[in-house]
């Protein structure tokens, strides 16, 4: 099994499993890797370190006092410590450690979100602006829907004085993994 990270065009990152490298490719070239949050199928491999469970890592040794100078290594001369290997992330190197985790944060908040979204509405798929229309001049029930219209035809719900907004839903996200 090959676990790879992965970037959409979008900068969203994440894993994906497959049986070999030619699966990946295999899947990726025949445009069935997706990106989870945008469903965008313009998806790059990035560099990642391989995990290798070599056993318990020894608890660093603090250093002898405050006031004691740190060794270090720098311009790549010795060999480093553990506290300068740094995992590779399949975010821009831009980001700082913590940037990375407020988007990561971001992306689960999405997609519960999204889900929450997803449970507690009715899919009423292409009719949403016919449905939402009868709704709102009371030719209907008022529940909670979600569903596709165009662009110009929200704008007209809008200018109606019907309330929407758009949500992107990933296609992985409609049906179940397995």
């Amino acid at each position: 099994m090959k676990v790879l990270d992965l970037k959409c065009a979008h900068q969203h990152v994440f894993e994906g499993w497959f049986a070999s490298e030619d699966d990946f490719q295999s899947q990726l070239a025949r445009g069935l890797v997706e990106c989870p949050l945008c469903g965008d199928v313009s998806i790059s491999k990035q560099l990642s370190a391989p995990r290798l469970n070599l056993g318990a890592v020894p608890p660093l040794k603090p250093p002898a006092s405050p006031s004691a100078p740190s060794a270090s290594v720098a311009g790549g001369q010795g060999t480093p410590t553990s506290t300068e290997l740094v995992p590779a992330q399949a975010t821009p190197p831009d980001f700082s450690p913590q940037d990375r985790q407020v988007l990561q944060d971001m992306q689960g908040d999405w997609l519960k979100m999204v889900r929450q979204v997803m449970a507690n509405t009715e899919d009423v798929g292409s009719h949403f602006a016919e449905v939402a229309r009868q709704m709102h001049y009371g030719e209907a029930d008022e529940r909670s829907i979600r569903g596709q219209t165009s662009r110009e035809e929200a704008v007209a719900l809008l200018e109606e004085g019907i309330s929407v907004l758009p949500l992107p839903m990933p296609a992985s996200l409609k049906e179940t993994l397995q």
